[in-house]
C-alpha cells in the first residue's frame, strides 16, 4: 500500500482507573455477573445476512454486553509474571454501528476497552474515557448517539 497522505492529529484522553479492595476472582466474577457476554450467535447471522433476524437480537441485548475478552495474565507468564489481566471489550453492538454511521473511524474506540488487572498496588479497572475518544471527530450526531 502506498500512501498519499498521512495526517496526524493529537487528542487528549482521560485515562480512568478504578480500584477496588475485593480480591481480583470476586470483582471478575462481579463483573462478569453484571454484564453478560453477547451471543456470537448475532454476529453469524450478519454473515449470512440475516439482518432483519440480526437487528431484532441487536435490539433486544441489554445497554451494554461484553463482545470478546482476552486474558493478558496468561500471556505475562511467558514473561515470568503471575499477574492477572484481563482486557474486556465492552458496549452496545448497535450502538456502534449507529455511531460509524456518522463516522466510520469511531469503530476505533467501540466496543470501549476495559482492563481490568491485578499487580502490586491492588485490583483495579482502566479505560479511556468514551467522550474523550470520540470528541475527537467534533460531530454532534456522533456524540449524542455515543
Amino acid at each position: 500500500m502506498v500512501a498519499k497522505a498521512i495526517d496526524v492529529q493529537t487528542i487528549g484522553i482521560d485515562h480512568v482507573t478504578i480500584r477496588s479492595s475485593k480480591d481480583f476472582g470476586a470483582v471478575k466474577s462481579k463483573l462478569e455477573s453484571m454484564i453478560l457476554r453477547i451471543d456470537d450467535g448475532i454476529f453469524t447471522l450478519l454473515r449470512y445476512r440475516e439482518t432483519s433476524r440480526a437487528l431484532r437480537e441487536l435490539e433486544a441485548l441489554p445497554a451494554l454486553s461484553i463482545s470478546s475478552f482476552r486474558d493478558y495474565g496468561v500471556l505475562l507468564q511467558v514473561a515470568g509474571l503471575g499477574r492477572r489481566a484481563i482486557q474486556y471489550d465492552i458496549g452496545n453492538p448497535l450502538t456502534a454501528s449507529k455511531m460509524t454511521r456518522h463516522r466510520i473511524s469511531a469503530d476505533l474506540y467501540a466496543p470501549v476497552r476495559v482492563l481490568l488487572r491485578e499487580d502490586s498496588d491492588g485490583v483495579a479497572f482502566e479505560y479511556d474515557r468514551p467522550m474523550t475518544t470520540f470528541g475527537q471527530f467534533a460531530d454532534p450526531d456522533l456524540i449524542a448517539t455515543a
